[in-house]
């Protein structure tokens, strides 16, 4: 069995084009117990990356070639968005809109206080936790759903829908027992404990 703890353990990215910045942030990282790599530039982490690594990026406004605000806005648009950090020594009003409304996390101003930086990347590791636990979710409720009959899917709509075992019946023109066998069946492959747990799993499929 392949050995996922790295991947599992929350490690702090930091790409910023100044080299003592970027080790100053990797000890700061490290001191408090957390994993830290860092990059010089965003080709340089691009090169590198493992995106099922969990963690944050902290990522420097103004970088050579592609700006830390473009490639925070591009990771935002992709399958698997990352938890954000930016700082600059330079932020105004409309950079940080920008950026928060990409889904950054926060836009801190160089020189970073310590304590702020680091609550930042708390509330960034933890809401990249969360949002990987909902993937996982999901992806469990798709492959659970794809293992139904066709028979099974149309009473899981129906029932989604609000219908009775009696309506059902009318409706696919079978007996109730048979739609009663059916609807247990499709419940215990999707693990749905009752109707409303059934519609919040069927929601997240979409």
């Amino acid at each position: 069995m392949i050995d996922d703890r790295k991947n599992r353990r929350p490690t702090v990215i930091v790409i910023d084009d100044d080299h003592s910045v970027r080790e100053a942030l990797k000890g700061l990282f490290e001191s408090v117990g957390l994993s830290a790599e860092t990059y010089g530039s965003v080709k340089e982490f691009i090169a590198a990356d493992d995106p099922e690594k969990a963690g944050c990026i902290v990522l420097d406004i103004r970088l050579p070639g592609q700006s830390g605000l473009e490639f925070q806005e591009a990771l935002a648009q992709s399958d698997l968005p990352r938890s954000v950090v930016l700082i600059s020594a330079h932020v105004d009003v409309p950079m940080a809109v920008r950026a928060m409304k990409a889904g950054a996390i926060d836009v801190l101003t160089k020189p970073v206080r310590e304590q702020d930086l680091l609550e930042a990347v708390n509330r960034a590791i933890a809401n990249d936790a969360a949002r990987r636990e909902e993937r996982t979710s999901k992806i469990a409720a798709q492959l659970r759903y794809t293992s139904l009959t066709e028979r099974e899917r149309q009473i899981l709509t129906l029932v989604v829908a609000g219908k009775l075992n009696k309506q059902i019946a009318a409706e696919l023109q079978l007996a109730e027992p048979t739609v009663k066998l059916h609807r247990g069946h499709m419940m215990r492959k999707m693990k749905a404990t009752s109707v409303a747990d059934l519609v919040k799993i069927v929601g997240s499929l979409s």
